[in-house]
């Protein structure tokens, strides 16, 4: 099912001996989608520091508590790597924080999540030798830093159009199961009052970083007469085969 980006933030993350905070935003890759990390407020419990966690360690979600169950406990968080949420996060880290908690790279393999489409697979597959640990730490140190941005950073990004901007990204939505980002939210009022509109990412050409702009393969006209999104109802598979036969026209 898809989740709103901004329905998932302030929800609870438990390990298995107790809370440990609440979501505050999310990292990202921005070539592949895919959310990559929670970035965890740990509040009063370890004051002033955020932490991150991956899907790899979703064991569970509540959905109507707001809350996500990790495999992890507080004291392994506690005491894991600690990583600077806000610039770009380097490789290096990431190999630290990977070999940390024993599991094998997410950036090896041909899928989303290594081999496989799901970060719990990775869990499954994490009985390796230390040998191996830190052979593979070495053959990835060189391959360069991730394209990893967080949410915050993102979100508010003016929206251009093949002829002319139309409005400003609101919101993204992920898949709760992969954790990959399906959709953009556009909120056109700032040239078409009052609507908003998916975006499916394969419109989406590049992110300019520098210009705070997000710019689509698509005109104006084709964005405006996308089927409205509507954030206070809840996604049906109805609506999202609308939104894929609309696309798919657009590519005939």
């Amino acid at each position: 099912m898809l989740r709103r980006a901004s329905e998932l933030k302030g929800y609870s993350i438990r390990a298995t001996d107790g809370d440990i905070g609440r979501v505050d935003e999310f990292y990202f890759d921005d070539q592949s989608w895919v959310v990559r990390y929670l970035v965890v407020n740990t509040g009063n419990w370890l004051t002033g520091r955020m932490v991150l966690v991956s899907p790899i360690a979703i064991e569970k979600a509540v959905w109507l508590e707001e809350k996500l169950h990790i495999s992890l406990t507080r004291d392994q968080v506690k005491n894991s790597p600690s990583v600077e949420v806000h610039p770009p996060l380097s490789r290096q880290r990431e190999i630290e924080y990977f070999n940390y908690y024993g599991w094998p790279y997410y950036w090896e393999g041909g899928g989303i999540w290594g081999p496989w489409p799901h970060p719990r697979s990775l869990v499954e597959s994490r009985a390796r030798a230390e040998a191996d640990i830190v052979q593979q730490g070495r053959r990835i140190g060189s391959t360069g830093d991730p394209h990893l941005r967080n949410t915050d950073e993102v979100i508010g990004y003016h929206i251009g159009a093949t002829d002319g901007e139309i409005g400003h990204l609101e919101d993204l939505l992920i898949d709760d199961e992969t954790w990959s980002i399906q959709y953009a939210v556009a909120d056109t009022r700032n040239w078409w009052p009052g609507k908003k509109v998916l975006v499916s990412l394969e419109w989406i050409e590049n992110i300019s970083w520098t210009d705070s702009r997000v710019y689509v393969k698509l005109s104006r006209e084709a964005l405006k007469n996308g089927p409205e999104f509507d954030p206070s109802i809840p996604l049906t598979s109805e609506y999202e085969a609308r939104m894929t036969d609309y696309y798919q026209q657009l590519r005939l």
